[in-house]
């Protein structure tokens, strides 16, 4: 990178990205607030239609054409389902048994199978430094757990749930992350990719919810329907093009210390608002978690480049965060 090429400090950089990692800090904590009354596929559904609503819009706004060829098409189901159906359903099921805080440190270790499904299907370099930082990181999130597990009101088997169904929507978000990878995803408009995925996922969501619970059920009052405004809007369809913006223009490398940040901000937010508690192993897991991170995360390669019928591209958590 010249010296001439914009960086995480450069004021046009730093504000959409203290934006977005601030937003994102805070899904979790508005998440948590989303269940009860209503079903949680129901709450996913509402947030990716009002999202999806609200990506059309902007796509409109910026005269872009909707249409997307058949195979284009595909894709976006493809990756619609995988991260907005599969992904926050499993989510939000396990902010039902574990703190927002600890369900957003976990989904930190995206950038694990990230960057293993990058190199089994992408071509993607291992660094020894991302091994070295993700060994670490792993260590941290199991003293977190492990914490968890021994003062878990609600019992130690709702811990373990509530981080299986955690990693179950790293992986589904990862899957996303790998298709956004690839070549027929950059070759489509972003806004008008998202859209589309959005709203096919909306569909699935809302087929499964309806199998599933029954007909749809809302729950009639602010706090409720101004989360599903907040969640569809702001944290999904404002940030996305902000952050991708971000990656555009200093790589994914630097915007991947997103995924660095953002857990310090939902631990804060769940110590505020769910009493989260912090004691001598919690805090000793989250310091070695953020390092392993910050360690793996750091002087990635910035650019992709394409060679042949391959791409060469690192992948970094993108888009999936809640």
């Amino acid at each position: 990178m010249t010296s001439e090429q914009p960086t995480l400090l450069s004021p046009r950089i730093l504000l959409p990205f203290a934006l977005v990692t601030l937003i994102w800090g805070s899904t979790w904590i508005v998440i948590k607030g989303q269940l009860g009354i209503v079903p949680p596929s129901w709450s996913v559904t509402y947030r990716f239609a009002v999202a999806a609503i609200a990506m059309f819009a902007f796509a409109m706004v910026r005269r872009e054409h909707l249409l997307l060829d058949f195979r284009a098409m595909a894709f976006a189901a493809v990756l619609g389902v995988a991260q907005f159906t599969f992904n926050f359903n499993f989510v939000y099921r396990a902010e039902q048994h574990i703190t927002s805080g600890l369900v957003a440190v976990l989904f930190a270790l995206l950038i694990v199978p990230n960057t293993l499904l990058g190199r089994a299907f992408l071509k993607t370099r291992l660094e020894r430094r991302f091994l070295v930082g993700a060994g670490i990181a792993i260590v941290g999130v199991g003293l977190m757990i492990l914490h968890e597990y021994r003062v878990a009101s609600v019992g130690a088997d709702e811990v373990l749930l509530g981080t299986a169904l955690t990693l179950a929507g790293v992986l589904s978000a990862s899957t996303a992350n790998i298709m956004q990878g690839t070549r027929m995803a950059r070759s489509q408009s972003m806004v008008v990719m998202i859209a589309w995925a959005m709203l096919f996922g909306a569909i699935a969501d809302g087929s499964y919810a309806w199998v599933t619970t029954g007909p749809p059920a809302i729950e009639p009052t602010a706090a409720y329907v101004g989360g599903v405004l907040y969640l569809g809007i702001v944290a999904s369809a404002v940030t996305f093009p902000l952050y991708f913006n971000v990656i555009r223009a200093v790589g994914p490398g630097q915007a991947a210390w997103s995924s660095v940040l953002i857990p310090i901000i939902a631990m804060g937010f769940s110590t505020a608002f769910e009493n989260y508690r912090w004691a001598a192993l919690s805090i000793a897991g989250g310091v070695v978690a953020l390092i392993g991170l910050g360690i793996a995360v750091a002087r990635r390669p910035e650019r992709p480049s394409v060679s042949g019928n391959s791409v060469s591209m690192p992948v970094q958590p993108e888009d999936q965060l809640p």
